[in-house]
């Protein structure tokens, strides 16, 4: 590693962990060399873990001694001349506008994300998350995701970034040992199909084998226990479920009318005390413990 001890905050080498925006890191120069910033050293480590390339790092001073393990990972998988620029905690808690109780950040490479039938292709259970803007709810269900072992994660075009630092901090890294991807389309001519989802993109996922559900309150929603029943019932039995998609909706509004008309069912969590909805994270915590293989 080279170590940069920082002499100001405006030094132009650390742009990239203040100055740019999500959007900018993710576009900077052309998609295939965008940025993303992993926060804090276990986010850092599992990405590092998944193979994903280091820039830099931006790392608070007293927390230098206990990197020595990623230091030299790195070291080792990338070679020796990745900068670690040294911050003094008030220099770094300018720099980013908040105090990190993890002193360390890396700016990594952002990777080509692979088709829907790519990540999809041994799976049995996967989730969608259809315009889930909150970074915390994202992260969140990457990591019940992690947790409770779902195959793969597909997120749409309008969906927050599981890359986004909030998401991947709050996935506790995770982020980078599920699959995942964006489900989306593109037209003749090479331009992104915005329509891709929910229209052809739930046609997709039933042309490989997966009964769509969409998680949403509509008076003919089956229960949970009636969707684990079929998941769980004889290969032969009317109605079984070999490979599930469980679709769910952004905070608020759920999920659109079109995909809830375009999907095979629509199931409900029973609730009580007149509780008529749970966050998406929690939710999707709990379809993704009910509908574990067994």
């Amino acid at each position: 590693m080279r170590f940069i001890t920082l002499q100001t905050i405006d030094d132009e080498r650390v742009s990239a962990y203040v100055n740019l925006t999500e959007m900018q890191l993710r576009n900077r120069l052309e998609p295939a060399k965008g940025l993303f910033i992993a926060e804090s050293p276990k986010v850092i480590d599992r990405a590092l873990a998944a193979g994903r390339e280091p820039i830099s790092l931006l790392v608070e001073e007293p927390w230098i001694e206990g990197m020595a393990e990623t230091f030299a990972r790195i070291d080792a998988q990338w070679g020796p001349d990745v900068p670690v620029y040294v911050a003094s905690p008030e220099q770094l808690q300018r720099l980013t506008g908040y105090r990190l109780h993890r002193g360390a950040l890396s700016a990594m490479r952002r990777w080509p994300l692979p088709s829907v039938a790519e990540v999809c292709r041994d799976a049995r259970r996967v989730a969608v998350m259809e315009n889930i803007v909150d970074p915390t709810n994202v992260g969140a269900l990457m990591r019940s995701a992690a947790a409770l072992d779902i195959d793969a994660v597909l997120v749409t075009p309008s969906c927050g970034d599981p890359l986004y630092r909030r998401a991947a901090r709050v996935s506790m890294g995770t982020v980078f040992q599920v699959p995942w991807t964006r489900i989306t389309g593109y037209e003749p001519s090479g331009a992104e199909n915005k329509r891709y989802w929910p229209f052809l993109g739930i046609d997709e996922l039933k042309s490989l084998g997966f009964t769509t559900v969409a998680m949403a309150l509509e008076d003919d929603s089956l229960s949970m226990d009636e969707l684990v029943d079929r998941l769980h019932s004889p290969a032969d039995a009317p109605g079984h479920i070999e490979r599930l998609a469980l679709i769910f909706g952004t905070e608020g509004d759920g999920l659109s009318r079109h995909t809830i008309a375009r999907a095979d069912l629509t199931v409900k969590i029973p609730m009580s005390h007149d509780v008529d909805s749970l966050n998406v994270a929690a939710s999707s915590a709990v379809a993704f413990y009910a509908t574990r293989i067994r």
